[in-house]
């Protein structure tokens, strides 16, 4: 297993000697279990970039969060299960106090540590990915799918069609194709689906894509065959790009193919070249090196040199940015957490689980972040670890993304009580009493 050591040690080597500790007291310890290598080594290349860049941000221009350094490690995953939790057991007693948080970025790696994290008392954060039905905070207190889940994500999609259309009732007859990859993660779209299939009445053709994606031919004929009003693209990688080149070469329009946001990043469109364009994806932040948070990381951090990522150009694409939520989150749930067990200390797994389920970004704080606009406002609560259900969609115009919708909520009369039926179900399998909500504080 290979680790690589990034931490910025907020003492120096000789102040840690005369004070004869091996790790400042003053330090709070992030685990990455981050992948840079086969075949979504792109992605989390500026995944991982962008958040921990934000994170030395905060270290250089606010010398941390109230006087507590970030410090960090990776450990490569190469997006496999197996070494994902290797690297949980690896980095769960690093630092002074433990694991902060664990954030694998994989739905298959979420699955495998589930609960584990519960045992070890370390809040597992899944941002736009994971167990949907985690979202019940009273069945998995550990685990926090923020901002939006799949089935919120692809119930916005469906109401973004339905605009398309002119209505939702318009939906009705429409045919919609789903490629998906077949994994874990491709699979939490079809109970959803099946759903808002069944309330609006449309069909929904469901065609597999095995790992890593970069055969389908067989899937883009069968599509041709079918004629779908609509193809919802839930990929990952290069089954992206794939995607979209196959889809020119069959004739099938990219304006009428709509993708979660792990298919709408500039690794998916600029290897696709002219296949891309016009092809529409979802995404709970946008792109955009202009925003202040990510002038704010220019300025201190790669003026310093300091910064994570090689190839410059691209701070600010999707997956930078969406990099940098993983940062904003991270630090601001630390944040609220020293508000209630000391500022300026280091806190347990245990303690910064507490500052997740109270963490309230609203547009005033947002602003402050500089941040508005760049991704939606939320507010956990013990009930709700998802907070928010917002996303935007882009479309590529052939060098860029282009926003053109406001944030668009998916359908929570629909999805709110799956996830509770859901996870009632997980409670009941393994003899779990759900939180009573009104006695925590």
């Amino acid at each position: 297993m290979k680790l690589k050591h990034t931490a910025l040690i907020g003492a120096t080597i000789a102040g840690l000697l005369a004070t004869g500790y091996a790790v400042a007291a003053s330090e709070q310890f992030i685990g990455l279990p981050s992948y840079r290598v086969g075949p979504f080594g792109s992605n989390g290349a500026s995944l991982y970039g962008g958040w921990i860049d934000y994170m030395a941000m905060v270290n250089e221009r606010d010398g941390g969060i109230n006087g507590v350094k970030l410090t960090w490690e990776e450990c490569e995953t190469e997006y496999n299960n197996a070494r994902g939790v290797e690297c949980y057991e690896r980095l769960k007693t690093k630092g002074a106090t433990g694991n902060t948080v664990f954030q694998p970025l994989s739905t298959g790696i979420t699955y495998s540590v589930l609960e584990k994290v519960a045992q070890d008392k370390i809040p597992m954060v899944t941002i736009g990915y994971g167990r949907t039905d985690a979202a019940d905070g009273r069945v998995f207190p550990w685990v926090f799918p923020m901002i939006s889940t799949y089935w919120t994500q692809a119930s916005a999609i469906i109401n973004y069609l339905g605009t398309k259309e002119g209505g939702m009732d318009k939906l009705k007859g429409k045919k919609i194709g789903l490629l998906y990859h077949d994994s874990a993660y491709g699979k939490e779209s079809h109970a959803i689906l099946d759903k808002l299939a069944a309330k609006h009445g449309f069909t929904v053709e469901k065609l597999a894509v095995a790992n890593p994606g970069n055969e389908q031919q067989a899937q883009w004929l069968q599509i041709r065959q079918m004629k779908p009003d609509y193809v919802i693209l839930w990929g990952w990688g290069v089954m992206n790009a794939t995607a979209l080149r196959t889809a020119a070469k069959t004739g099938y329009p990219r304006e009428k193919v709509v993708g979660v946001w792990w298919s709408g990043s500039e690794e998916d469109t600029i290897p696709a070249g002219d296949a891309a364009k016009g092809y529409t994806a979802a995404g709970f932040n946008v792109a955009g090196a202009n925003y202040p948070v990510v002038q704010d990381i220019k300025k201190h951090v790669y003026t310093k040199n300091k910064g994570n990522m090689e190839d410059k150009e691209r701070v600010g694409t999707v997956l930078y940015n969406r990099g940098v939520v993983h940062g904003i989150i991270t630090v601001e749930a630390i944040r609220k957490a020293q508000e209630k067990y000391g500022k300026g200390k280091s806190l347990t797994g245990e303690q910064v689980r507490w500052g997740f389920e109270n963490l309230d970004l609203d547009n005033k704080r947002l602003t402050a972040l500089g941040a508005a606009g760049f991704m939606p406002d939320l507010k956990i609560t013990c009930a709700d670890h998802e907070g928010g259900g917002k996303v935007k969609f882009q479309q590529w115009d052939g060098t860029k993304w282009k926003v053109v919708t406001d944030w668009i909520e998916g359908d929570k009369s629909v999805v709110r009580p799956m996830i509770e039926e859901s996870a009632a179900a997980y409670a009941k399998e393994k003899g779990i009493t759900p939180r009573d909500c009104t006695k925590e504080m």
